[in-house]
């Protein structure tokens, strides 16, 4: 059975000419090849270049200074490619400082920022260990004010490093942290304080602060100091060092108010939830100040008050960071605390500051002040079997 072409098509293929030879496009197929091949080869040379100059970043860092024909030697280059690899790096932003001669080399000098660092495993390991350690807040006796206020700040930018390192490092070498860090115990003198440094997880800090630094929103369930556990979703603002303890000041997006959560408390791994928001105004000068205040209105916080007999900027500069202090007259002012369950600190605080003082509340103070009092004049009497006649 055989059909007929409708007339346009049957005019459209008596055009064409069936046995005319098609062109040879083997030469297309050929420049192709060489394209790709090219292609190839050049990728492969920015790869082995860049991988080149991460390990000449390397060595600099890892070595004080390196002979010019050392260097190239160990990169297995000529001294002429080993001057354009230099000359990358300081595109980039290392200061790398070359000096002439026969004795010529290269070194990394101090630029004016800090640019991107390179780590092997062992580092990046030894990097998060510290960290870690940093932002659990071990310390040993400060020597002033000033600095108990410095191992604050550094505690934060500490926790705001560690975030950043863990974002990025290989899970590999992250279970390595994790596994140094579960099996270590930080210690301390007071062995109440060691505990509320060692409570905190690290992920939980890390989580909490990516979010903050994000504007991400969380996800995580907290449990309150009465046991009861809730499900919150906050909008994340900032972390705050204070008291050996972490706080997150946050939005709650389910009670319409500003809340501090200490990190200690919250169960598992905050969770991102991958919307982002627009940052609100805080009811306070700063976040710091937000939790103080919180903290200081919390139910059941015992408040202490005292008269101290000097000057309010004298007695501020021995005890102003644990304690609130107000002019009470010439001469004299009015110390407030608020410690907790523990008043043995207030008892400390009020004798490190060197002058006649007069408990106002609570009664209990008094009562350990006397306690205290009973054991030093004890323990400074000369004993009997000692004394000179």
């Amino acid at each position: 059975m055989s059909a007929e072409l409708p007339e346009v098509m049957s005019g459209r293929l008596s055009g064409i000419d069936f046995d005319e030879e098609l062109p040879d496009r083997s030469h297309a197929r050929g420049y192709r090849g060489q394209f790709l091949s090219a292609m190839q080869g050049r990728i492969g040379t920015m790869a082995n270049t860049s991988s080149r100059a991460l390990r000449l970043l390397s060595l600099l860092q890892n070595h004080r200074f390196w002979p010019g024909a050392e260097l190239a030697e160990r990169l297995e280059v000529s001294p002429r490619t080993l001057r354009r690899d230099v000359d990358r790096l300081r595109e980039l932003g290392y200061p790398v400082t070359a000096h002439p001669g026969v004795d010529g080399g290269y070194q990394l000098a101090s630029g004016t920022a800090l640019p991107p660092l390179v780590l092997d495993d062992e580092e990046a390991v030894a990097l998060a260990i510290g960290l870690r350690l940093a932002t659990q807040g071990a310390e040993g006796p400060a020597a002033t004010e000033q600095d108990t206020a410095d191992r604050g700040t550094i505690a934060e930018a500490a926790a705001r490093a560690l975030a950043k390192v863990t974002q990025v490092m290989p899970a590999r070498l992250r279970r390595r942290a994790e596994a140094v860090a579960a099996m270590t115990e930080s210690a301390s003198w007071d062995a109440a304080r060691a505990g509320q440094a060692a409570a905190l997880n690290p992920d939980v800090l890390a989580s909490a602060a990516l979010a903050c630094r994000d504007a991400e929103r969380l996800r995580f369930a907290y449990g309150a100091a009465n046991g009861e556990r809730t499900e919150r979703h906050v909008e994340p603002h900032r972390l705050v060092a204070l008291d050996r303890r972490w706080y997150l000041v946050a939005y709650d997006l389910l009670r319409n108010d500003w809340r501090s959560f200490r990190l200690d408390r919250v169960i598992d791994v905050p969770r991102p939830t991958g919307a982002r928001f627009r940052p609100r105004t805080l009811p306070a000068a700063d976040a710091a100040e937000f939790v103080r205040r919180n903290v200081t209105a919390a139910p059941g916080r015992r408040q202490v008050t005292a008269i101290i007999e000097a000057p309010a900027a004298a007695v501020r500069q021995r005890i102003g960071r644990w304690a609130t202090i107000e002019e009470d007259g010439p001469g004299r002012c009015l110390v407030t605390m608020t410690p907790g369950d523990n008043l043995d600190w207030p008892v400390i605080a009020l004798g490190v500051v060197g002058a006649d003082f007069q408990v106002l509340s609570p009664p209990e103070l008094t009562a350990r002040i006397e306690d205290w009092g009973t054991r030093f004049s004890r323990a400074a009497r000369r004993p009997t079997g000692n004394a000179v006649d």
